[in-house]
């Protein structure tokens, strides 16, 4: 299993009250109220917190980005990618991941990318996303190209990787008279993509049709389970067993040394579920276009009245009761933990340990009993169910790379 350290890098010291009165913080939320000493201190504490994670035996640290909003400041995930590249020696650089709509460049991107894994020694694993739909609305990305965008990109940034220069590219989003960079992966054919998402049917599928593990970003056990159903029949498709190496799960868990403290803490995690100041309104997170109409129809209702926010969560104790967050003690955190690993069998998990006003030095604690307790009990469960990361699996990086392919099974009925 690879275990990985996770925080959203929230920009928790700004006024709460006046996120509360705005209502709606990510976009449109003034960045008067950002306060740039404070977020100094904020950075360079998640930086020795990312050391810590490496000492303890994390296996790798997950970063992300968002725009515009204060629950994560992290605004290019490639910075602190490099930072990390420089000041870590062990631990896998796991970007869940670049937003590739809103890449105007993706040669440039594939260098930047190659530049951190050779600065790293091959440690990259390079994750991307569609990105949230008010990110589209914030760089000025026509929605409805969301997923062509991705798609466009991707491809562009793979054969960047693997094909010699130069040569000329030219799609119906990106053009690029002259693909020559130098700089590429250290890692050959190119470094493992992975692909994180929440429960977009298509999104899944065409992580299979890849071959490249899909990360469930904090979805329910049995959104889990059907996202797991859903790929592993579609690898069948295309030739290939999934199973664990391919099935990676994001858990919010927090462990401190006495379950007050730990349950305190936990109910941060609130704090990216919109209870404390909101996030995005759900018309600019679901702009027309950037999904299903039926995806987006939930939203628009819930805009004007007439039906519950979709991204709504049950109350905090309810969430703890159904260890949609897990929290307490080690001993605590390590039977939930074998609960929710033997329902979903993950090869790859990212512990989600810290979020909102979480201090640094509870931040701290949580990170080292993860290393005394909760990794090596973590490591046994996952030997005992058989769940193997994909490096210890020797999975193929993707379908294109792949040799052992097996005869295509029949397409699934449709439903």
């Amino acid at each position: 299993m690879e275990i990985l350290y996770f925080t959203e890098q929230p920009m928790s010291a700004y006024p709460v009250e006046e996120g509360r009165k705005f209502g709606a913080t990510a976009l449109m939320f003034s960045n008067r109220h950002f306060d740039p000493v404070a977020g100094s201190r904020l950075y360079n504490e998640y930086i020795e917190q990312y050391r810590l994670a490496e000492a303890v035996g994390f296996d790798g640290i997950m970063l992300n980005e968002h725009h515009n909003a204060p629950f994560c400041m992290q605004a290019k995930c490639n910075i602190f990618a490099a930072i990390l590249a420089a000041i870590t020696e062990r631990v896998r650089i796991v970007l869940l991941g670049n937003p590739l709509p809103l890449a105007e460049n993706p040669v440039r991107l594939a260098e930047e990318l190659a530049m951190v894994d050779m600065i790293s020694k091959g440690r990259l694993v390079s994750g991307f996303v569609r990105g949230g739909g008010q990110e589209q609305l914030a760089t000025g990305v026509n929605p409805a190209y969301n997923r062509e965008r991705f798609e466009e990109a991707h491809d562009l940034i793979v054969r960047t990787w693997t094909e010699f220069g130069p040569f000329r590219w030219e799609g119906a989003h990106y053009q690029q008279r002259v693909v020559n960079p130098w700089a590429l992966p250290l890692q050959k054919p190119h470094p493992r993509i992975w692909i994180p998402g929440v429960i977009s049917r298509e999104t899944v599928v065409w992580a299979a049709r890849h071959r490249y593990p899909y990360i469930a970003l904090n979805t329910t056990v049995e959104q889990t389970q059907r996202i797991w159903k859903l790929y592993d029949d579609t690898a069948a498709e295309v030739g290939f067993e999934g199973g664990p190496p391919y099935h990676g799960y994001l858990k919010q868990v927090h462990v401190a040394e006495t379950e007050e403290k730990a349950i305190e803490n936990a109910r941060q995690f609130m704090w990216m579920q919109g209870e404390f100041t909101g996030l995005a309104h759900p018309v600019w997170s679901t702009p027309s276009g950037y999904s299903s109409p039926e995806n987006r129809r939930g939203f628009v209702e819930f805009s004007v009245g007439r039906g519950g926010n979709p991204r709504r969560r049950p109350p905090f104790e309810e969430q703890l009761a159904s260890n949609m967050i897990i929290a307490g003690t080690p001993r605590t955190v390590i039977a939930k933990l074998r609960q929710v690993m033997e329902q979903t069998r993950p090869g790859i998990m990212a512990m989600w340990a810290n979020d909102g006003a979480v201090s640094h030095r509870d931040s701290m604690t949580c990170i080292r009993l993860f290393g005394q307790e909760v990794l090596p009990a973590m490591r046994e469960i996952a030997r005992e169910l058989d769940l193997k990361s994909p490096f210890e699996a020797a999975t193929p990086v993707s379908l294109a790379f792949s040799a052992d392919l097996a005869p295509k099974a029949p397409a699934a009925a449709a439903e």
